[in-house]
C-alpha cells in the first residue's frame, strides 16, 4: 500500500495545485465512483476533474497541504486528511468573486481495488467551498427522495406552481445597492418578506441573472423601497434590462449610500448578513438600519397585473 499511498500524494498534488488532472488517471479504477456526504452526489472520474478546473479557475493561487495520511491494509482503504487555501477571484456556480482568501479542509475515505482508487467517501464538495466563503446553500431543498423519484403522480407540474404563485396579491418593491464604482444598481422584485421584527430582518430572493445581481452580492447594505400607485413607469424601468434605469429618477441615499428612491410608499436601508444559495436564486437576509414611511398609496399586484392600493375594500369579519 505504501506505493499507493506515494501515488495519491502525487496525483492530488498536481491536480490540485497545478492542475493537471489527467495524473488522476494512474491511480483511478475505471468503475471510480465518488460520493459527497454533505449533498449525497455521486459522480466519477470526468466529473472529479471537471470540478478541480472549475475551482482552480475561481482560485488560480490554490494550494493544498495534506495533513495525514492513514492506510488499513487489512481493509485496503486510504484515508486522506487536507486543507486547502486560496483566493477568490472568479466567479464559482454563479457566485461573483468576492477578492476574499478562504482556507477549507477536509477527508478523503478511499477503497482501493487491484493497485487502484474504485471508489471514495468525501466530507466536502464545491457547497463547502462556498460555506467557507460565507455563502452556504439551502441544500436540504433541493435533496431528491430516491425511493419517489419515478413516481410523480403527487409532484404538481410547472403550470400549477405557476398558478398558485398568480393568485399570491403582493406589493411591489425595486431592490438597490451600489456598484462597486458607487455608480446606483436595481431591479424590481415582489420577493420581499418581513423576517421578524425583533432583530428586525427582512429577505429579498434575486434571480442569479440579473444584472443587479453581481453588484447586490459584493454589497455590504441594500435597499428596498415598496412602490407607490404614482410609480408605474418605475416599476417598468426596472424590471427592464435599460443600461441606466436610475437616469432621470429623483432619489437620495440612505445612511450607508444605499438608493432610495423618491416618492416610495415606503423605503428602507439594511444590512446583509446572509446570502443563502439556491440554485437559480439568492436569498439575501438583511437587518435593517433605516427606515422612511410616506404617506403615498402603495401598489399592488396580481396575476401580471398592477392594481391601485388605495382601492382596496376591507372584507366583512363574519
Amino acid at each position: 500500500m505504501q506505493h499507493i499511498k506515494e501515488a495519491v500524494i502525487a496525483a492530488w498534488e498536481a491536480a490540485w495545485d497545478s492542475g493537471e488532472v489527467d495524473a488522476f488517471d494512474a491511480i483511478l479504477h475505471d468503475d471510480y465512483r465518488r460520493e459527497s456526504r454533505s449533498s449525497r452526489r455521486v459522480f466519477g472520474a470526468a466529473e472529479l476533474k471537471q470540478e478541480i478546473l472549475d475551482v482552480r479557475e475561481a482560485f488560480p493561487d490554490l494550494r493544498t497541504i495534506i495533513d495525514r495520511v492513514l492506510v488499513d491494509e487489512e481493509h485496503g482503504s486510504l484515508a486522506l486528511f487536507w486543507r486547502t487555501t486560496g483566493t477568490f477571484t472568479n466567479d464559482l456556480q454563479g457566485v461573483p468573486a468576492s477578492g476574499r482568501r478562504v482556507e477549507t479542509r477536509g477527508s478523503n475515505l478511499m477503497h482501493i481495488r487491484d493497485g487502484r482508487i474504485v471508489s471514495e467517501e468525501v466530507t466536502w464538495d464545491q457547497s463547502e467551498l462556498l460555506a467557507d466563503l460565507g455563502v452556504p446553500s439551502l441544500r436540504s431543498a433541493f435533496e431528491v427522495d430516491e425511493s419517489v423519484v419515478d413516481d410523480l403522480s403527487g409532484v404538481p407540474s410547472i403550470d400549477a406552481l405557476k398558478g398558485f404563485n398568480r393568485q399570491f396579491i403582493t406589493g411591489v418593491t425595486v431592490v438597490t445597492t451600489l456598484d462597486e464604482d458607487g455608480r446606483p444598481r436595481g431591479l424590481a422584485a415582489n420577493s420581499y418578506s418581513s423576517v421578524s421584527l425583533d432583530p428586525p430582518l427582512v429577505s429579498i430572493c434575486v434571480q442569479k441573472t440579473t444584472s443587479t445581481y453581481p453588484s447586490l452580492f459584493k454589497s455590504t447594505h441594500l435597499g428596498i423601497n415598496i412602490m407607490s400607485n404614482g410609480q408605474r413607469g418605475t416599476v417598468g424601468v426596472f424590471a427592464s434590462k435599460g443600461a441606466d434605469k436610475f437616469a432621470g429618477l429623483d432619489w437620495h441615499e440612505g445612511p450607508a449610500g444605499s438608493p432610495l428612491i423618491d416618492g416610495s410608499a415606503a423605503s428602507i436601508e439594511a444590512e446583509i448578513k446572509e446570502r443563502f444559495q439556491a440554485k437559480t436564486h439568492t436569498v439575501f437576509i438583511a437587518k435593517v438600519t433605516h427606515a422612511e414611511v410616506s404617506d403615498a398609496e402603495p401598489m399592488v399586484y396580481k396575476a401580471g397585473r398592477f392594481f391601485d392600493g388605495a382601492e382596496l375594500t376591507e372584507l366583512p369579519t363574519d
